[in-house]
């Protein structure tokens, strides 16, 4: 069984994925799935509610029970920093009332916070969810007039839930139906009902790293621009002419 999600490497990840059927049974996720759209029937009864959609693996399982609770509108929150193939992912597979919602953050706000460019804290990579996700959620949150905005946290990422429903300092009521679903329950869910994943799980180190932008990965062992290359050469060299990290990188000269 998978751990805790910091814990894990990623060809775990694959590995799991590879051999869910053993692990998770089409019947226990049934199980657990009507489960969860029961309760989130019941906290959203007579409330005006929304999902919040990342295209990482939580929220798509996430999106697919709350649509199946009745809950239609969603957001995403994004900025200028994401990769171009997974910007294209979400045109194609966002649901169908999911608004973005772009914060901005571009290449010139990067260089000017460059300790953020390849977190190598948890307390550095959570900035990037408070400055996109969390400021995208709040903004939409407020201008719907919603009650409450379900999220795609678990506890097994180490992620806050507040019992599952709570009410942050800004007013804003998250309530997270999957805080005790296990790594497994989320790969089964996903693969039983063959639901598309983005090509970002495809890419190095991607389960760990999820739907951040391209500069926040945190698992890049001191190789940040080496990976980001060989995922996609033209961010490095856009980011060369604002970067100097970059751009030293590309006058390295062997990739």
């Amino acid at each position: 069984m998978l751990g805790r999600k910091q814990n894990i490497r990623n060809e775990d990840w694959i590995e799991a994925m590879a051999h869910i059927e053993e692990t998770v049974s089409r019947d226990e996720i049934d199980s657990l799935a009507d489960t969860t759209v029961g309760n989130i029937r019941e906290t959203v009864d007579g409330k005006n509610a929304a999902y919040a959609w990342s295209g990482g693996k939580d929220s798509i399982v996430l999106g697919d029970l709350a649509e199946r609770a009745g809950i239609a509108k969603s957001m995403i929150g994004v900025c200028e920093l994401e990769y171009p193939a997974f910007r294209a992912w979400i045109e194609a597979h966002r649901p169908a009332e999911c608004e973005i919602v772009n914060v901005g953050l571009g290449l010139d706000w990067l260089a000017s916070h460059e300790e953020l460019l390849f977190p190598d804290t948890a307390a550095k990579a959570a900035r990037w969810f408070s400055i996109v996700q969390h400021k995208a959620q709040r903004e939409y949150f407020r201008r719907q007039s919603l009650d409450v905005i379900l999220l795609g946290r678990r506890r097994a990422d180490g992620n806050y839930t507040g019992g599952g429903i709570y009410t942050d300092g800004k007013g804003v009521t998250r309530y997270s139906p999957l805080a005790d679903w296990k790594h497994e329950h989320v790969l089964a869910y996903i693969h039983y009902h063959d639901l598309p994943l983005p090509p970002i799980y495809g890419w190095k180190n991607g389960f760990l790293c999820g739907t951040h932008p391209w500069p926040a990965r945190q698992y890049t062992n001191g190789n940040g621009w080496q990976e980001i290359y060989e995922i996609d050469p033209g961010i490095v060299t856009a980011a060369a002419e604002k970067i100097e990290s970059a751009r030293l990188f590309l006058e390295g000269g062997e990739r």
